[in-house]
């Protein structure tokens, strides 16, 4: 997960994981889901901090969210998708 969440500024090289501090709340998901979150986060600022780091991040898909979101339950189901148990009688 630690290497996850760092992988954008280690790809720009060792001077970057040293020179940055980060204060980071998240709350919900799991844990391969929260360092996404960190991940996306730091190459986002670091992009904001010079936009030539966007070239080397982008082609590594460093800079694309996760779209998947859970499903809304339906009418008539007991979840997203699972239907009622069928009884012959």
């Amino acid at each position: 997960m630690y290497e996850n969440a760092l992988y954008p500024l280690i790809t720009l090289g060792d001077n970057f994981t040293k020179g940055y501090d980060a204060e980071i709340k998240l709350v919900g998901g799991g844990t391969m889901g929260q360092s996404e979150a960190i991940r996306l986060a730091f190459a986002r600022a670091l992009t904001e901090i010079n936009p030539e780091f966007r070239l080397q991040l982008k082609p590594l898909g460093l800079l694309k969210r996760d779209p998947r979101r859970k499903e809304r339950k339906k009418p008539g189901l007991r979840g997203a998708r699972r239907s009622p148990q069928w009884s012959k009688r």
